[in-house]
C-alpha cells in the first residue's frame, strides 16, 4: 500500500465485513460502510448508513423478559446499484454479485488523503464476455448532506448492452451484529418512494418510536453514449433509476448517482424530504464535488498533521482518518456524543460510553470547537444525571455508563454470551467512574484552550455536580477513619461482584476512588476561583453550597486506596481471589481475551479470579503523569514510590487478558512513561487491534474509536509527556527506539499550528508568527520561552529505562 492508501486485493467473503468497516466513509454528520453496492445485507455483506445521534427505541422479548434497547438506526441504503450483461438472443443475464459471478483483478482502495473509496474488477459473464467496472464513492466533507457514487463500465472485446439499476433501498434493518438477531431490529416505518422530475427519485420514512423523519433523494446521470432507455420507478421500499446502456469495445460509459439526505433533526429546514430533493437537484457534478470534497479534507489534514514514518505511521494515519470522519467540524453543530464504535457499525448500539476520555484530549489540541460540542452533549443531559442520582438516593449528578439520545441509562440488564447462548445479568451500569471521565475532559479542555468562560459556566455545572455525587457516595468507615465507595464496577469490567455475593458491585475500586478524590480536589479549586457573581448565581439556584466544602476537602484526603502484597489492589479483596492457571486456558482455548465468556460457558465465574479484562489500576498512569499521581496519593495520605508503582505495573501485566482494545493503548502508554523496553509490544498491538481484528470479529461491527484516538494521543502526549497546565506546555519525551522520530502540530490557546518534532534525542518546537504572546515550554531540567515566529531545538537529557 501507499502511505496514503488502505487497500485490499482480491475478493474474500470472509473478510468482507471487516473491509466494510475499515473502508467506511463519513463526514461527522453521517457515514456509510464500504459495502459492495450490488449486494444486500446478509451473513457476508452489511451495507449500513448511520446518522450521528439518530436513535430509536424498541422493546424485544429476551429470555422470557421484555427488554428495551435504544439503537443507532441503520438508514436506507443509498449505495444500491446493480447491473447485468444482456444476452444477444436469450433472456437477460444474471445480476452481478461477487459471491455468485466470476470477478477478477478485484481491488478496493481507500484514499486517506482525499476521503475517497475506489473499487475495480473485471466481470466475466456466462457467455465469456468481460466487463470492466470502476467505482469511486465519497461522503462529502464539505457539504455533510451529500454522497456520490460514480461507476464506469467498459466492454472489453465486445459490443452490446447492459442493464443498470441505481436506487434508494428502504427495506433495511439493523443486522450488523449477529448476536442481536433475536431482538426487534426493524427501526424504519412509513417507508414511501416516489419520483420528482426531472431525473430525481426519492425515499421518505421515519423511525418507529423516536419519529425522526428521514428524506433521501437521488439524481442519476449517464455520461457517454445516451442510454438506449431510461426510466424512473418507485415501489413501497425502493426508488430506482433504470438504464439500458449500449457499450462499444473499449469505450467507457459513466453513471453517476448523487444522493442527498436530511432528517427532522436538521436545522434551517421545514421538511427533510423537500430539503433532500432540492439539495440533490442543486448539487454540482461529480468532478466538482470531488474537487470541493478533496479541498475540505486537505484543510482537515493541515490542522491534524501527524508525521510518523514507516508502517506505524501508516496505521496511525488510518486511525486519524476514522476519528476525523466520525467527529469532524460538522459535529460541532450537532447534539451528539462520542460513539464508542464510530459511525461504522451497530455494536454497542451506537451508544456513548467513557471513550471520550481517550478521544477528547486529542481533539482539544486540534479541534477545540468539536471538543466543546461533545462536552455540551453531556451538559444538556445534566438534568437527567441529577435525576438519576436522586433515584439512587444520592446528591449531584450520576451520569450513565451507556448514553444515547436523552441521557438515560442505556446499559442492558442482560448480556448474551455467544459461547453459552445464555443471557447472564449485566451490571456494567455500576461503572460510576464515567462521571470522573467527564470532569477530567472538562478540565483538560479548559487547560488546553484557556477557555475560562466555559470552565466557569457549563464546565462548573458538571464538575461541581459530579463532585457532589462522589461526596454523597462516600461513606466514613469508623474502624479505619477513611471514606469508602461501595458497590461499583471499575474499568476492568470482569469483576462486577464478589464470589457468591448476593448483591452486585465491588468496594473501593482504586481507580474509582483516586479519580473521585481528583474530582473533589479540582471542584474545590474551581469553586474558589469562580468570579463572585457566578458563584452567587450557582449558590442561588442550588448548584453550589459552600457549606459542603469542608466535607469535600476531608473526603478528597481520606478516600481509601487498598493495597496487598506491596502493590495497589484493584479493589478491596482482590488479593484474596484465586489465581488462574493461565497456561491451561491458553493451551485449551488459544485466544483468551474474553475470559469472562469462557468461564461462564464452563459454569464458572470470572469474579473468582485475579484476572482483569483491561487496564484498571494502570489507568491511573494513563490519566496522570508520575508526578501528579504521586501528589494525588500523597494528598490521600499514601506514599507512591517509583518502586511501588513498578511492582503494581508488573503485577497487573501478568493478570490482564486484554479483552478490550483500550487495554493495549493504556499498557503501551504506562510502560512508555515508565521507560520500559516492552512498551512497543503493547503499542504495536494497539495499532493492530482494528486492522487485524485482534478481538476476533468485533471490528466488522464497528471500529473502536477510543482505541484509535488513544494511539494518536499516545504519540501526542504519551511519548512526549505533553501536559497543558499552569499556562505552559510541559514536555518530557521518552525514548522508544521503534518510534524515535515523529512530529505533529497542535493548537494551543490562540496559537494555530505549533510544531513539535522529536528526532532521537533532539526536540524541536516551532511557534507560528502571530500577534499572540510567547509560549512557555517546561522541560524536566529547564524552562524555555518560544516567541511567535521562533523555532527552538534542544538536546534532551535522557533518563534511564525502567
Amino acid at each position: 500500500m501507499g502511505a496514503w492508501t488502505w487497500e485490499y486485493e482480491g475478493y474474500d467473503p470472509a473478510e468482507e465485513r471487516l473491509r466494510e468497516a475499515l473502508h467506511t466513509l463519513g463526514n461527522g454528520y453521517f457515514a456509510t460502510r464500504g459495502a459492495a453496492p450490488e449486494c444486500r445485507g446478509g451473513l457476508v455483506h452489511c451495507p449500513g448508513t448511520y446518522m450521528a445521534g439518530c436513535y430509536d427505541r424498541l422493546v424485544s422479548s429476551v429470555a422470557g423478559r421484555q427488554v428495551e434497547n435504544e439503537d443507532l438506526v441503520n438508514l436506507p441504503n443509498w449505495l444500491s446499484l446493480r447491473f447485468r450483461v444482456l444476452s444477444r438472443d436469450g433472456p437477460p443475464g444474471t445480476w452481478f454479485t461477487p459471491d455468485t459471478c466470476e470477478a477478477t483483478d478485484y481491488r478496493q482502495a481507500l484514499d486517506l488523503r482525499r476521503g475517497v473509496l475506489t473499487r475495480s474488477f473485471r466481470y466475466r459473464a456466462a457467455d465469456g464476455r468481460v466487463l470492466r467496472v470502476e467505482q469511486c464513492r465519497l461522503v462529502h466533507m464539505g457539504d455533510p448532506h451529500l454522497g456520490a457514487l460514480r461507476t464506469v463500465f467498459t466492454a472489453e472485446g465486445w459490443d452490446g448492452r447492459i442493464d443498470v439499476e441505481a436506487g434508494l433501498d428502504g427495506n433495511v434493518t439493523n443486522a450488523n451484529v449477529h448476536r442481536y438477531r433475536d431482538l426487534d431490529r426493524r427501526h424504519l416505518t412509513g417507508v414511501r418512494a416516489g419520483m420528482a422530475e426531472p431525473g430525481t427519485v426519492w425515499l421518505r420514512c421515519r423511525t418507529r418510536t423516536s419519529e425522526v423523519g428521514i428524506g433521501m433523494a437521488q439524481r442519476a446521470e449517464v455520461f457517454g453514449p445516451p442510454p438506449v432507455s431510461a426510466a424512473l420507478s418507485a415501489a413501497e421500499h425502493l426508488a430506482v433509476h433504470r438504464f439500458e446502456l449500449a457499450l462499444s469495445d473499449g469505450q467507457p460509459v459513466t453513471l453517476v448517482k448523487t444522493v442527498a439526505v436530511h432528517t427532522s433533526h436538521d436545522r434551517a429546514i421545514s421538511d427533510p424530504l423537500g430539503a433532500a430533493i432540492e439539495r440533490a437537484r442543486r448539487a454540482p457534478d461529480f468532478t466538482a464535488l470531488l474537487r470541493s470534497h478533496a479541498l475540505a479534507w486537505k484543510q482537515l489534514w493541515r490542522r491534524a498533521e501527524l508525521e510518523v514514518p514507516g508502517e506505524a505511521g501508516h496505521v496511525l494515519r488510518l486511525h486519524l482518518f476514522h476519528v476525523l470522519q466520525t467527529l469532524s467540524p460538522h459535529t460541532a453543530g450537532l447534539d451528539v456524543g462520542v460513539p464508542a464504535r464510530g459511525l461504522h457499525g451497530e455494536a454497542y448500539r451506537g451508544h456513548v460510553f467513557w471513550d471520550e476520555l481517550f478521544v477528547l484530549p486529542y481533539l482539544d489540541l486540534r479541534f477545540p470547537v468539536v471538543s466543546r460540542a461533545l462536552l455540551n452533549y453531556r451538559h444538556r443531559r445534566l438534568p437527567q444525571a441529577l435525576w438519576a442520582a436522586r433515584q439512587e438516593g444520592r446528591a449531584g449528578a450520576m451520569y450513565p455508563w451507556q448514553s444515547g439520545s436523552d441521557g438515560r441509562e442505556e446499559s442492558q440488564r442482560l448480556h448474551l454470551n455467544p459461547r453459552s447462548g445464555r443471557w447472564p445479568p449485566d451490571h456494567s451500569r455500576l461503572q460510576r467512574h464515567v462521571g470522573s471521565a467527564i470532569a477530567y475532559n472538562v478540565w483538560q479542555y479548559c487547560q488546553a484552550t484557556g477557555d475560562l468562560r466555559y470552565l466557569h459556566t457549563k464546565g462548573a455545572d458538571m464538575v461541581l455536580q459530579i463532585a457532589r455525587f462522589w461526596a454523597s457516595s462516600s461513606v466514613l468507615d469508623p474502624a479505619s477513619g477513611r471514606y469508602r465507595i461501595r458497590g461499583v464496577v471499575g474499568p476492568d469490567e470482569y469483576h462486577d461482584a464478589y464470589p457468591d455475593a448476593d448483591r452486585p458491585g465491588i468496594d473501593d475500586n482504586a481507580y474509582t476512588n483516586v479519580t473521585a478524590a481528583w474530582v473533589l480536589t479540582r471542584a474545590l479549586e474551581l469553586a474558589r476561583s469562580l468570579p463572585v457573581r457566578r458563584r452567587q448565581e450557582l449558590v442561588g439556584r442550588g448548584g453550589l453550597d459552600t457549606g459542603e466544602f469542608p466535607l469535600w476537602e476531608e473526603i478528597s484526603r481520606r478516600l481509601t486506596v487498598p493495597f496487598h502484597q506491596g502493590v495497589i489492589s484493584q479493589f478491596e479483596g482482590y488479593g484474596e481471589l484465586a489465581e488462574l492457571d493461565w497456561g491451561r486456558y491458553r493451551e485449551r482455548y488459544g485466544g483468551i481475551r474474553r475470559l469472562d465468556r469462557i468461564l461462564e460457558a464452563e459454569g464458572d465465574a470470572v469474579n473468582r479470579y485475579q484476572v482483569s479484562k483491561q487496564a484498571d489500576v494502570l489507568m491511573l498512569g494513563h490519566l496522570f503523569s508520575p508526578a501528579e499521581l504521586a501528589s494525588l496519593f500523597e494528598r490521600l495520605g499514601y506514599r507512591l514510590s517509583d518502586e511501588l508503582w513498578q511492582r503494581t505495573v508488573d503485577y497487573y501485566l501478568r493478570r490482564t487478558s486484554h479483552g478490550s482494545t483500550l487495554s493495549e493503548v493504556v499498557h503501551g502508554w504506562v510502560l512508555a512513561r515508565a521507560r520500559r523496553a516492552d512498551a512497543w509490544r503493547y503499542l504495536h498491538e494497539a495499532l493492530e487491534g482494528d486492522v487485524a481484528d485482534l478481538q476476533g470479529g468485533t471490528t466488522p461491527e464497528g471500529i473502536h474509536l477510543g482505541a484509535m484516538a488513544g494511539t494518536l494521543d499516545l504519540v501526542q502526549r504519551g511519548l512526549t509527556g505533553l501536559e497543558t497546565r499552569e499556562d505552559a506546555l510541559w514536555l518530557d519525551p521518552v525514548e522508544l527506539p521503534e518510534l524515535s522520530e515523529f512530529g505533529f502540530t497542535l493548537r494551543y490557546r490562540g496559537h494555530w499550528g505549533i510544531g513539535v518534532r522529536v528526532r532521537g534525542d533532539r526536540l524541536t518546537v516551532s511557534v507560528p508568527d502571530s500577534e499572540e504572546s510567547a509560549v512557555r515550554i517546561v522541560l524536566p531540567d529547564r524552562s524555555l520561552t518560544v516567541a511567535p515566529g521562533e523555532v527552538i531545538s534542544v538536546q534532551l537529557t535522557r533518563r534511564p529505562s525502567g
